[in-house]
C-alpha cells in the first residue's frame, strides 16, 4: 500500500512526487516511457518555473536569453534587449530527468515502462473506501491512499476525473542542428513571430549548436499550420539544414468549471488542462500545480473518511484556482485580443516601454499576469479596455437582436422629419 502514487514523470508528476516524498510518505512514480525521453516543447524556463523547483536544483541550461526579436509574420522585426537574463533554455529530456532524480533522492520510487490502463475507486480491486486501485496495462494492480494524475494532455487519469477542455491547439516543432556561425548569431536571443493564423505564433529558441523552431495555432487548421511552419523555417534561412527531430503535439486548456479531483484522485499539469492560454506556456504551470498536488495528496492520503478526503481535494482546487486560474483568465483575454489585433499587440510590445517591462517582469518571475491585474491599476485598466473592445466587436446573435418596432417600420425620410420636430 503506497501513500501516494503519481502517474507520469514529466515536470508536473516529478514535482508532485518530490513534494509528497519530502514529507516522508511512501511515494511511487509511474512512467510509461523509458527516461530520458523527448517532449515537444520549447524548453523555456521562466521565473515562476525556476522558483517552483526543488531546493538546490541546478538548471541544465543550454542558453541564457538576454534579447527578444519580435516580428509580425516575418515583417516589422524589432529586437528588445535586457541587461539581466530574462530566462533560460533547456532540453526537456535533461530537465525532466533531473527533476525525477530529485524526487528519487527525496524518497520516491520510480518505475518506468509502466502504462496505466485505469484507476478504480470502487469494485473488487479496492479493499476499502480509503484506497485507490491503479490498474496497469499488464494487469498488475497498485494500491494507494491517494493518486496524482500527471500523465499529459491525453490523460487517462484526467478522463477518470472528468476534466473538461475548451481550447485545443496544435504545436509543430523541429530540432535543427546548425553550424557555429549560425549558432553564434542566435546565441542569447530568441525570436517570437506573431503568425498569419488567428492566435498563432512561431518561435526560435537557441540551445548551443541546435535551434528549437516551432509554431502553434488552433487545432483544426492543420494544413495551414504546416504551411506556416514550412514558410517560417524557409524565411529564417534554415530550410537547408536537416532537423534531427520533427514532432507535433496538442495542447489543451481546461474550462473554468472543469474538476480537478474525484474522490482520492487529483490531476495537475497538462492532465488537468493547466497552461497559459495565450502563449501556451506549460512548464511553470506543471511545476507549480504538481507541487500543490503532491502536498495536498499527502493530506488526502491521511484522510480517514470520504468527507475529509473531499475537503482536502477542494482545498487543492481552491489553491489552483486562486493562483493559476487567475493567470489563465487573463491569458484568455490576451489571446482573444491577440487573435483579433496581432498588429496592435506587436506595436505595443515593441514600442511601449510599460509593455516591455511587463514582459520582462513575467519572464523573470518578479510578477505574473494575474499578479499584475491584482496589483497594478494600469494593468487593470488595460484588461478592462480589452474586455470592452471584445464586447463591442462581438457579433450579437440573431436571437438576441431587438425586434423592429413602429419606429423602425416608418420610412427613413419620415423618421428624419419626426426626429427633427
Amino acid at each position: 500500500m503506497w501513500d501516494v502514487v503519481v502517474v507520469g514523470a514529466g515536470p508536473a508528476g516529478a514535482s508532485a512526487a518530490y513534494a509528497a516524498a519530502v514529507t516522508g510518505r511512501r511515494v511511487l512514480l509511474l512512467e510509461k516511457a523509458e527516461l530520458p525521453r523527448y517532449k515537444t516543447c520549447g524548453g523555456g524556463i521562466i521565473g515562476p518555473s525556476r522558483d517552483a523547483l526543488p531546493p538546490g536544483f541546478e538548471l541544465p541550461l543550454r542558453d541564457r536569453v538576454h534579447a527578444v526579436t519580435f516580428s509580425l509574420n516575418g515583417r516589422f522585426a524589432r529586437t528588445r534587449r535586457a541587461k539581466r537574463m530574462l530566462f533560460g533554455l533547456v532540453n526537456r529530456p535533461d530537465f525532466d530527468a533531473r527533476i525525477v532524480e530529485h524526487a528519487r533522492k527525496a524518497g520516491a520510487e520510480l518505475r518506468t515502462g509502466a502504462t496505466v490502463a485505469r484507476v478504480e475507486q470502487h469494485g473488487p480491486a479496492v479493499p476499502d473506501r480509503r484506497t485507490v486501485a491503479v490498474v496497469l496495462a499488464d494487469g498488475e494492480t497498485v494500491l494507494a491512499r491517494a493518486v496524482v494524475g500527471a500523465d499529459g494532455s491525453a490523460s487517462r487519469i484526467g478522463a477518470h476525473v472528468g476534466v473538461k477542455l475548451d481550447q485545443v491547439d496544435l504545436g509543430l516543432e523541429a530540432e535543427i542542428p546548425v553550424p557555429p556561425p549560425v549558432a553564434e548569431d542566435w546565441a542569447g536571443r530568441i525570436l517570437i513571430d506573431w503568425g498569419p493564423l488567428p492566435g498563432s505564433y512561431g518561435w526560435v529558441f537557441p540551445k548551443g549548436d541546435t535551434l528549437t523552431v516551432g509554431v502553434i495555432a488552433h487545432r483544426g487548421e492543420g494544413a495551414a499550420t504546416k504551411r506556416y511552419m514550412d514558410d517560417f523555417v524557409a524565411r529564417l534561412g534554415l530550410a537547408g539544414f536537416e532537423p534531427s527531430l520533427s514532432s507535433g503535439h496538442l495542447t489543451r486548456c481546461r474550462t473554468d468549471d472543469s474538476p480537478l479531483s474525484r474522490g482520492r484522485v487529483v490531476v495537475c499539469g497538462d492532465a488537468a488542462g493547466l497552461l497559459e492560454p495565450w502563449t501556451r506556456e506549460g512548464i511553470s504551470f506543471a511545476l507549480r500545480s504538481g507541487r500543490l498536488a503532491g502536498e495536498w495528496a499527502v493530506r488526502i492520503a491521511e484522510a480517514h473518511d470520504a468527507v475529509d478526503a473531499r475537503r482536502q481535494a477542494l482545498n487543492y482546487a481552491f489553491a489552483i484556482k486562486a493562483g493559476l486560474g487567475v493567470e489563465m483568465a487573463v491569458g484568455r483575454r490576451m489571446l482573444g485580443f491577440f487573435a483579433r489585433r496581432p498588429g496592435l499587440l506587436h506595436a505595443v510590445v515593441t514600442g511601449w516601454r510599460p509593455a516591455w517591462r511587463a514582459f520582462t517582469d513575467v519572464t523573470r518571475g518578479t510578477s505574473t499576469l494575474g499578479g499584475m491585474v491584482r496589483n497594478s491599476a494600469l494593468a487593470r485598466r488595460a484588461v478592462e479596455a480589452l474586455d470592452r473592445r471584445e464586447a463591442a466587436e462581438r457579433p450579437v446573435p440573431e436571437e438576441e437582436q431587438p425586434l423592429p418596432g413602429p419606429e423602425a417600420e416608418r420610412p427613413e425620410a419620415d423618421r428624419g422629419v419626426r426626429q427633427g420636430e
